[in-house]
């Protein structure tokens, strides 16, 4: 199994960003996290922000909806010419005209659970959606750590996927490290966003480094 890396750029210089993109241009995808302060805490980046990333980044758009109104909202991401678009499992008021749409617009549709979340009720969406994003965090912030219980939801998932025989994709977002990353492989997952361990602070290895790190790692496994 091929893993994907998605650095989240929300671990990145928000006044260099640019230049940060650049700077994991070897990894697969660009994790774009969207707050809006209400389904989560934080607020980060809009949509006149995100297309002009879009306009300027080396890799595709993996764009991660935290927002109260995807219904209205992910369609307008998907327009941006992004890869993929999440939405929140638990702000979706109709996951499938809103997966519907996700694609007419050009984009992969892909659905977030939170590490609360039950994962059964959305198996039924597999012929719907592109990917589902299993949290190993609580949904907000960089920088937490990753929570194990989490996993027996991946390989529900994996279980699932693999006997539909589509090809939609498991992503893990939250706690990603050289540890962390082999757990979360060996329990289904084939798409990773890693944000501060990519990042990482001033002195640390650069980002091009810590992808070819966590690859590494996840090779070891897959």
């Amino acid at each position: 199994m091929s893993v994907r890396i998605s650095p989240s750029i929300l671990s990145a210089d928000f006044v260099n960003l640019e230049r940060d993109l650049h700077r994991i241009s070897s990894a697969d995808l660009v994790h774009v996290d969207v707050m809006d302060g209400h389904f989560v805490p934080n607020l980060t980046l809009g949509l006149p922000v995100v297309q002009r990333i879009a306009e300027v980044s080396p890799l595709p758009l993996d764009i991660h909806l935290m927002i109260d109104d995807p219904d209205s909202w992910a369609p307008r991401y998907a327009e941006t010419g992004a890869f993929s678009v999440t939405f929140p499992a638990e702000a979706a008021s109709d996951p499938k005209a809103l997966a519907r749409a996700i694609r007419s617009a050009g984009s992969r549709a892909a659905v977030a659970v939170k590490p609360g979340t039950a994962i059964e009720p959305w198996l039924d969406l597999l012929d719907e959606i592109d990917m589902i994003l299993v949290m190993t965090v609580e949904p907000g912030f960089g920088g937490q750590s990753f929570i194990d219980d989490t996993m027996p939801k991946l390989r529900t998932a994996r279980e699932a996927v693999d006997a539909s025989g589509l090809d939609v994709w498991l992503e893990v977002d939250g706690g990603i490290n050289d540890e962390t990353i082999v757990t979360a492989v060996r329990n289904g997952a084939d798409t990773i966003v890693a944000g501060s361990s990519v990042y990482g602070r001033p002195g640390t290895p650069e980002p091009a480094e810590r992808i070819a790190a966590l690859r590494a790692a996840a090779g070891r496994v897959a």
